[in-house]
Parts: C-alpha cells; structure tokens; sequence
C-alpha cells in the first residue's frame, strides 16, 4: 500500500513540475533593429528587449541578452523599428465601432466626398443596397460643410429630394453638430415653434423660424441619443472589428471618450468574457456623475480584465471649425445661427462646471474636460481655482485633470496649467484638416497657435496628442507627421514655431498617454517589468524626412507578448 501512495505521489509531484514549466511561457528576444525606449527625454536606443509572460524582462546589450536568456526565441527585426505600443490619449472607440452601420460621408483624403450631390448619392445608394424599408432611421457620419463645393451645410430640403420616407441624420465631422431632413425633425419634435436650448442652436432658414435641419451643440443631443440607442444593438457585432482596426494601427490601449453607463457595462461584459485584444479605457459622461460615483461596483482607474474607466468626461464647448467652440474674441466670419458678437457659446453654464468639478474632486474623481476655445479654458481654470479653494485641497495636488484639445489656449492659461498641475491633450490634426480654415475664421495669430506642443513641454507638462476620432481617423503615424510638420491642406505652414520634433510626437502617444491615465507605472516605455506591448514599424520616425512620415507602415502589433496585427 506504502508503494502505491509512494508511486503516486512521484506522479502527482512531476505533474507539478510539469505544468509549472509549461505554465512559464518561453522568453522571446528582439535584436537588430531600432528599439527605441521612450524611457527619457532625449531618443535612448538598446540592442535588444526580451519579453516573457506577457511583461518586458530584459532592455540592454545583445549579448548579455543571450548570456542570461541562453533558450529565448530570437526575433530578428531585420532593421526595422520597435517603439512601445501606441496609447491613444482621446477617441470614441463605440463611435468608431458605430460608423460601421452609418453612411460613409467624409471628404479626401479620408472619403470621396465633394459636394452635396454626392452625399444624397450616397444616401441613396445605401438605403437601396441595404433594402432600408421605409419608416426606418438612415444615420450617416463625417460630412465637412467647408470641404464642400457649395461650402454650405445641407439641409433638410436637399435631404428630403431623395429620401423623403425615412428619418434621416447625418452627423458633421466635427461631432458637434448635424443636420436632420423633414421627417427625423418631426420624429423628434424639432419644428418652428421649438426654442434654442441653452448651450445649443436650432440654425434656421432667412427671415423665418423655420428649421434648416441643422442642430448644433445641445440641440443635437436627442438626435446623437436616439442614433446611439439605434446603433448599440449593433456593438458586439463591430466589437471586434473595431479592435482590429486599432491594431493594425499600432494601438494596444485605445480610449473610448464619452461613456453612458449601458456602453461601460457593455465593454465590461466583453472584457469579463475575454473578448479584449487591446486595453481599452473608458470616461463615463458628466451628466451621470454623480449615480456613477454612488456605484460600488464601478471601480475607477481600475483595470479589470483589459478594460477600465478612469474618469469622468465634461464637454465644456464646441467644434472651432463649426464655429461652436467658445472664444474670448468673434470668429471673423460669418457663424450660422449668429448675427452679432459671435464667440461661439458654452456648453455648461460656469455654476454647472463649477458644480462637476466639486463633486469629482471630493472623490478623486479624475476629471477630463473638452475644451477647444480659450473663454471655455477660462471656465475650467476658474472652476478648479474655486473647488480647491471651497474643499480646502491644494491647487496642484496630483490629480492630472486633462484639458482635452486644448485647442486654442493661449500661453497665460499654459502657465495656469502648470501650476494646477493639469495636463493638455492636443490635437494637431487640425492643422491639416482645418488649419486653413482656422486662419480664415479666428486670424493668423490665433490658428498658429493651435495646439502649442512646443511651448507646453518647455514649460514642463507633459502633453499628448490624439485623433479623436471618428473626427480624424485612428492613425497615430499621421498624428505624428501632424505635429511635426504642421501642414494645412493647402501646403501652409500652421504655426512654425509649433512643429515639434518626431521624438516629442512620439511621446505624446506613449510615455506622457501613459502618464495622463496613471499607467506610467505599467506602460508607455520598454523598460522591465512593464507590459510588453510594442508596436513594430518599417521605418523610424526620427531617421527619415519628416515630410516623409506619414509613408511609415506598421508592421506588426504586439499585445502583452502577443501578436495582434500583422500586415
């Protein structure tokens, strides 16, 4: 009997080692390439990086990498460059996933659209392609009124010509604004009597009150509601698609940047279930604030599974290009919907913002706040100023509010950041799309200093740029080439003294993303014991023309050691 046990005990005790050795994922060796560590504030390159069990080990010489990991499979990166994984500092990750069951409307280089015939072009082929009955809501998303032929929004009327028996809303590229036809107004109850909401326009014809179909700011709310109500039932059909389009662009944490409480379930259902190939973070929306910190079960800054929400968004304006967002001077043209002093509006009066940033800060709630235009700036300085002062907290305790875009600051509020210790994220894709734009309708001296990179990171913050998409496509390389370069469409230059260099575009979308979400601690560079999540590309950013880096292609993308895009 003692012979049994004995024997038996040998087995169980080599089924242990067995399945301890196969529980311990064999280490994997990265050389001859251009590893760039993103670690400092100068480039620091390294021979080699080895990986094991999801997390960087090593970062150092080639040779003590193979002295110390003598059985590591060796992945030669034949002269390309391996950078960490690309953090999207600010998107709409369920936007981006909800266009896929939208009409595509976007101008070049992004869509074919050139003018208002083709968008009814392409609403009516949708509706027959996709045998729409009628009676049922048509969305479409990214038209740009001012990459128009016509440089005019559409309205209902022209809407109307081809789909007058379904509910139709598109959604400008901005995201502040759309425009409904006859039957979507009715379906919402938008007519000639309805009154401005505040924060909001209802753009009506000449000399009359009745609606031209184009909604902006908080008069567009019921219509993005209802489309998002519309589209949810569609998200774990695009869920995957849309991770894989993050991927293949060099993503491993990706940002869904207004967040209703039925989407942060949701993404919490697919992470719990294993569905996430990327990180992904959420900022649920200010409107729900306060039943969202009364909810034990919705842990903040906590990653669970590969999904975490980190704070609360508050949308404090609107779009500069649709001449929304909130300024301390008047655009220089004309603003539809406006005939005097038009300095775009706010969207929260100062007593609600003030009100949101005293309820966050008594819970160490990080705060995230779209700004664009300096006068809505203005109002978030003055609301953190007067919540420490009530709370009795220090003006620069370390809570990193973010000021998203950040689109038009001016160099006091810079200081201001800094001493509040807030952070900007930028978005020098405007220079490009709307830089000329932006020239025309707020002045050359206004629209060079739109996303001043430069002089925030000499004063010491620590800024990060973003596509926020679906407004600009997910395409970080372009996101680099935007800040470097500084290019509008027409081939101007958007502010010389703002172009940065490919380094400091870089850190704007790993080490500092990575701060601005509290995981400088577990990602954002290659140094050991972070995740080893890279992206691998072509080319090297700080080796080629800068003209030239938008051409670079990723090749592969690496989650935790494992591969997620590979072209």
């Amino acid at each position: 009997m003692k012979q049994i046990i004995s024997i038996m005990l040998l087995f169980s005790l080599l089924g242990c080692k067995e399945k301890s050795e196969n529980s311990i994922v064999a280490s994997k060796l990265f050389y001859n390439g251009d590893i760039l560590t993103m670690e400092e504030d100068i480039p620091k390159y390294v021979e080699a990086v080895v990986i094991q069990n999801g997390k960087i080990v090593f970062v150092g010489s080639k040779s003590d990498a193979e002295s110390q990991f003598k059985d590591s499979k060796k992945i030669d990166l034949k002269g390309k460059t391996l950078l960490p994984g690309f953090i999207d500092p600010h998107s709409h990750f369920g936007m981006v996933s909800n266009t896929m069951g939208q009409v595509d409307l976007n101008p070049e280089p992004v869509g074919k659209i050139k003018n208002i015939d083709d968008i009814l072009k392409n609403l009516k082929e949708y509706k027959e392609k996709n045998k729409i009955p009628d009676g049922e809501w048509i969305f479409g998303w990214g038209y740009d009124d001012g990459q128009l032929t016509e440089k005019r929004h559409p309205t209902k009327k022209d809407i109307d010509k081809i789909l007058p028996n379904n509910p139709v809303y598109l959604q400008h590229t901005s995201g502040h604004m759309g425009v409904a036809n006859s039957l979507g107004l009715k379906e919402l109850n938008t007519s000639s009597n309805s009154k401005n909401p505040d924060g909001g326009t209802i753009v009506r014809f000449p000399n009359s009150n009745d609606p031209t179909g184009l909604v902006q700011e908080t008069a567009m709310y019921p219509f993005v509601r209802l489309m998002m109500e519309k589209l949810d039932s569609k998200q774990a059909e695009f869920f995957d698609t849309t991770q894989d389009y993050y991927a293949s662009n060099g993503i491993t944490t990706a940002q869904d940047g207004m967040t209703s409480r039925e989407s942060i379930r949701f993404f919490q259902s697919q992470a719990d279930a294993g569905k996430m190939k990327i990180d992904l973070i959420a900022l649920a929306g200010y409107s729900e604030l306060d039943s969202n910190l009364a909810d034990t079960s919705l842990l903040f800054k906590t990653y669970k599974n590969g999904f975490k929400t980190q704070g609360t968004k508050i949308v404090a304006d609107g779009s500069p290009q649709g001449k929304t967002a909130f300024f301390s001077k008047p655009f220089l043209t004309e603003v539809p919907g406006c005939h005097h002093d038009c300095r775009g509006l706010p969207s929260l009066s100062q007593e609600a913002i003030n009100k949101l940033f005293e309820t966050a800060y008594v819970k160490d709630n990080q705060l995230f706040i779209h700004c664009n235009g300096d006068a809505s700036i203005d109002m978030v300085l003055l609301a953190h100023k007067l919540a420490c002062e009530k709370l009795n907290q220090p003006l620069d305790k370390d809570r990193r509010t973010i000021v998203i875009h950040s689109q038009f600051v001016r160099p006091e509020q810079l200081d201001k950041f800094v001493k509040y210790n807030m952070e900007p994220s930028f978005f020098t894709n405007h220079a490009y799309f709307w830089g000329d734009i932006h020239v025309q309708n707020l002045g050359k001296e206004r629209a060079d200093f739109l996303s001043p990179m430069v002089s925030a990171k000499k004063l010491g913050l620590k800024p990060t740029n973003h596509s926020d998409a679906t407004v600009t496509p997910i395409d970080p390389i372009f996101t680099i080439w935007t800040a470097v370069n500084r290019v509008s469409r027409s081939g101007a230059i958007i502010g010389q003294a703002e172009r940065t260099t490919p380094y400091l575009a870089i850190q704007a979308i790993t080490s500092f993303a990575a701060y601005e979400f509290f995981d400088e601690n577990l990602k954002g560079n290659l140094t050991v014991g972070k995740l080893a999540d890279f992206v691998i590309l072509d080319k090297n950013p700080l080796k080629v023309k800068p003209m030239e880096i938008k051409n670079i292609k990723v090749v592969e993308t690496i989650k935790e050691g494992k591969s997620i895009y590979k072209k």
